[in-house]
């Protein structure tokens, strides 16, 4: 090897090594998604800011996800992954160090901002460089990884948060100081990963904001999106609007309650994730889609009587549901389509999924002072129903079509 050669050149990580740690650091950065969940209801305590600013603090991250993918959802399957997830690492330290020094809502809404961008850049080189890095004979376990990395991330984040903010009075300084060594960290180790791809030509082409979804799984990624969009709404309802609907309804203030009612649901998604692996994935959408239909109705049903435990039960359900969507959808797509395809294939799965978790939290945030937090919960409820059921009805159908001879 010639002097010049680069470090990363030099030395890499053996592909078991790196396959475990490149999903630990895409789950770090979900991780980091959901901390904020039990801080905003803090935040707002100390600073006095006005209710609608928790969903709109929660809300940002998403679009900026969104705007981020629709640039950048493709560009590593041209100038190859590693690039890619280093630059993604550093703009999330970025953003960690701005939440450490935050010291107003407006800057914890900028820090937000750019750990959007900077998930929206990760998420489809992450989800591709799993499935990659994955033993030869264990392509199904790195689809599982892909979708267990974003639930229990999320999940984990808020609980870890809330158990640290019930007991320590420093509790946001804790918290990002933790996190911007790990994200110190997850960037070094990003470095010396092997590439799993070669460079392809169109590196700026792919730059030009656009959808691309192959032609050979255009109908199962359709009939896959309403149960998906209901799956992440899900979410939302969970990550973005449970700290307010606890202590509006439930008049319960405890950050450590807050952090664990919303890690209930992503984390059964990232159980379910798990423990469906065999599972063929067609079956786990249907399954999914239902069990994300009987855990919302238990959450609206419990929001509008007011008995919490419900709630927590429909968080575990609806959780069950949303990995079994999760892990059906990648594992069912994922499989079917080259190397150089996936990460523009998955930047559109998470278009969907991001466009759900983000602007119904939002819109629900501008409406709750209008008809009420219970009215728009139950609303939130009813559209998550219906699009999981479109997404059953349509599994159904095309099991059918695709069991004739």
């Amino acid at each position: 090897m010639s002097a010049g050669a680069s470090p990363a050149r030099r030395f890499q990580l053996p592909t078991p090594v790196a396959f475990v740690g490149v999903s630990i650091a895409f789950a770090s950065f979900f991780l980091a998604a959901g901390a904020p969940t039990p801080l905003l209801p803090i935040y707002e305590t100390e600073w006095g800011f006005a209710p609608s600013l928790l969903t709109l603090a929660f809300g940002v991250y998403a679009i900026a996800l969104l705007a981020a993918l629709l640039v950048f959802g493709s560009l590593s399957d041209h100038i190859g992954r590693r690039p890619v997830l280093v630059l993604a690492l550093g703009l999330e330290l970025g953003s960690m160090v701005v939440f450490l020094v935050a010291p107003s809502i407006e800057w914890v809404v900028a820090a937000r901002v750019l750990q959007g961008i900077a998930t929206g850049i990760a998420t489809s080189a992450f989800t591709a460089a799993i499935l990659e890095l994955a033993p030869a004979h264990q392509k199904r376990r790195g689809a599982i990884m892909g979708s267990v990395s974003p639930a229990v991330g999320l999940g984990g984040g808020s609980l870890l948060a809330g158990a640290v903010a019930q007991f320590n009075g420093a509790a946001a300084f804790t918290i990002w100081l933790t996190l911007t060594m790990i994200m110190t960290l997850g960037t070094l180790f990003a470095i010396f990963i092997p590439e799993t791809v070669s460079r392809r030509p169109g590196a700026r082409a792919s730059l030009i904001p656009r959808l691309a979804v192959p032609a050979r799984v255009r109908r199962q990624f359709t009939v896959a999106v309403p149960s998906q969009a209901a799956a992440w709404m899900l979410g939302a309802l969970f990550m973005g609007l449970m700290p307010t609907i606890l202590g509006s309804v439930f008049a319960h203030h405890s950050p450590f309650e807050n952090g664990l009612t919303a890690s209930l649901q992503p984390i059964a998604g990232g159980v379910a994730a798990v423990a469906t692996g065999r599972v063929a994935p067609q079956r786990l959408l249907i399954f999914g889609g239902f069990g994300v239909i009987l855990g919302a109705a238990l959450v609206t049903s419990g929001i509008a009587a007011a008995i919490l435990p419900l709630v927590w039960v429909g968080g575990v359900v609806g959780g069950l549901g949303f990995g079994s969507v999760l892990s059906g959808t990648l594992r069912i797509l994922g499989s079917e389509v080259e190397a150089h395809e996936r990460a523009e294939l998955f930047a559109a799965i998470y278009l969907v999924a991001y466009l759900a978790f983000g602007v119904p939290a939002i819109v629900a945030g501008a409406l709750v002072p209008v008809v009420g937090l219970t009215a728009v919960a139950i609303a939130f409820g009813v559209v998550i129903v219906v699009g999981a059921g479109l997404g059953v009805a349509g599994q159904l159908r095309l099991a059918r079509l695709l069991s004739r001879p």
